[in-house]
């Protein structure tokens, strides 16, 4: 049995791989945080979240006793939080030995000059990041085995690589092309204007900027066109890509390279059938979905996770799986 600390617990994400974990025989909830200012501090969880209503546990502010509190008795923490926060908590726990899975952005690139472009910080524990293995869990387990310092993979760029990186042998020299939908969940817990449903609207943003379309490319290793979009729905991400391939590239070529993930029991992928939101919400699934114009060499894929799920808490929950050797990919 391996215990979980899970800060920053009373976020979306958080209460997801909460419940999660809650429900594993072989883990445990060690304990509940969030900041020391936060409103929600000494709340049950169910007060915020009813549908956790079996899940007793109460929200502790992360003072100094309880992060000792959490070294002395956890084997793992994982960090539902903002980037700068997540920046120092992991350092902090993983010089104490502790297993991190961090969901935030803060160790995804490996190198130091992406953070203040992307971020807006500076990196201040190159030593650690050294160590950071990207956790996408179909492509990464034997890394994520042998480090203690995961950075869980964005939402945006779970869907897009699942779909991209069994064909990467295969494209041109022509981008990529990915226009992605994501339920307002993707925006967090906290309220904010633009993100009510009675102002949400079908529409694009972070157009040639977002901070996912560099963590995109450097793990396909292909530079790519990324724009996501926000849609009026809760959860959910839906990714469709037009790709070039290159010439001489048969249907048959690309069957074999999605056979990657014919062991793989969280992914399922069709030719010719393309995925909706509603066939993966709440799931820990993704379904990939393609269809091939083989006199343009053009391919068009589609990819449906849950954001929360795969595209955070239960990728999160797989890759602590992997780590200690419970699960295999």
């Amino acid at each position: 049995m391996k215990h979980i600390a899970i800060i920053g617990a009373s976020g979306y994400t958080g209460a997801q791989i909460t419940s999660l974990i809650n429900t594993d025989s072989d883990l445990s909830i060690q304990g509940l945080y969030v900041s020391e200012n936060s409103l929600d501090k000494g709340k049950p969880l169910a007060e915020l979240y009813p549908s956790y209503n079996h899940i007793s546990l109460c929200l502790k502010p992360l003072t100094n006793e309880a992060k000792n509190a959490i070294v002395a008795q956890a084997d793992a923490v994982v960090l539902a939080t903002d980037h700068v926060v997540s920046l120092h908590l992991a350092a902090w726990f993983y010089k104490q030995g502790l297993a991190v899975f961090d969901l935030s952005g803060a160790y995804r690139f490996g190198s130091l000059e992406q953070y203040p472009k992307w971020y807006g910080f500076t990196h201040e524990y190159p030593e650690v990041l050294a160590e950071a293995v990207y956790g996408l869990a179909e492509w990464n387990a034997a890394e994520i085995t042998q480090s203690k310092m995961i950075a869980v993979p964005g939402c945006y760029p779970t869907a897009s690589l699942t779909a991209l990186k069994p064909i990467s042998h295969l494209l041109t020299e022509v981008l990529p092309v990915i226009n992605a939908v994501s339920g307002v969940t993707g925006a967090g817990r906290k309220a904010h204007l633009h993100t009510s449903f009675c102002e949400v609207s079908l529409t694009a943003y972070g157009v040639m900027g977002h901070r996912h379309q560099p963590e995109i490319a450097t793990q396909l290793g292909h530079n790519v066109v990324f724009t996501p979009h926000l849609g009026n729905f809760k959860r959910g991400i839906l990714a469709t890509i037009t790709v070039q391939l290159a010439k001489g590239t048969t249907a048959d070529d690309i069957a074999a390279a999605y056979q990657c993930y014919d062991d793989a029991a969280l992914i399922t992928v069709k030719q010719n059938a393309f995925p909706k939101v509603d066939d993966v919400v709440h799931t820990a699934n993704c379904l990939v979905g393609w269809k091939y114009d083989a006199d343009t060499h053009y391919l068009v894929v589609s990819s449906a996770i849950d954001n929360l799920m795969k595209g955070a808490a239960s990728q999160a929950l797989q890759c602590i799986k992997i780590h200690f050797g419970n699960e295999s990919q």
